[in-house]
């Protein structure tokens, strides 16, 4: 079983503190074996961080996390930007014409873009995995709603820390039986056939409104920098 972080953010994202570079370290202290970056709408980072990851002793996934017009969806395993603004079934099917698998990443939580409040629970289940473990999390409620989704409709089921600094790496992972193998290829293959296991723990609520905060001044900042230019 390979010990993979899904959900994570370099700088690259408007939200994100940190480079690759520190995500990478980050994932190696703590023992995992193969990381994706998944920065909003934007992949270079998450590219340059696949090439670098074997460096750290890691495999390195190139992914990026996507703003469909029904919410967040994980492209994982894609090496092109897929852009923002497309419908949640076209979002899917340019991550699978790209070799990817899409994953959705906290579906009930409508306050960070969730996609289950705008899609049937039948397009839901049309992803190839769902994120049942967020770590970014207050009560647990929407995680477990997540999970006897999954469960229910008989899905792959993953974790993500959803980190957005380079400590909170690792506070979720997705456990992947890979038949031994160590490959971005394996990898994707045990999530595509359910060869999974959680195991996450809760971002400590001061870190989780510290990103927040974090996120809307870079937000603000990045918005001034654009119309000033």
């Amino acid at each position: 079983m390979l010990s993979v972080e899904l959900h994570t953010h370099s700088n690259l994202s408007y939200d994100g503190r940190d480079p690759v570079e520190l995500l990478l370290e980050q994932a190696g202290a703590v023992g995992l074996d193969a990381i994706a970056i998944t920065d909003h709408d934007e992949i270079a980072a998450s590219l340059r961080a696949a090439e670098l990851a074997p460096e750290y002793g890691l495999v390195g996934i190139p992914g990026t996390e996507i703003t469909s017009e029904a919410g967040h969806v994980l492209g994982i395993g894609v090496d092109e930007r897929v852009p923002p603004g497309l419908s949640y079934g076209e979002t899917l099917e340019r991550i699978h014409d790209l070799g990817g698998i899409a994953v959705v990443p906290h579906p009930f939580q409508s306050s960070r873009s969730g996609v289950g409040a705008k899609v049937s629970r039948d397009e839901l289940a049309r992803a190839d995995a769902i994120e049942v473990y967020n770590s970014r999390l207050l009560t647990g409620r929407s995680n477990r709603k997540a999970k006897r989704f999954a469960r229910s409709r008989g899905l792959p089921m993953t974790a993500g820390s959803d980190a957005h600094i380079g400590e909170m790496v690792g506070q979720a992972v997705t456990r992947v039986d890979t038949r031994g193998e160590r490959s971005v290829e394996a990898i994707l293959a045990g999530i595509r056939e359910g060869r999974t296991s959680v195991d996450g723990r809760r971002t400590p609520w001061r870190i989780s409104f510290r990103q927040a905060g974090g996120g809307v001044k870079r937000r603000i900042r990045n918005r001034l920098a654009s119309l000033l230019g």
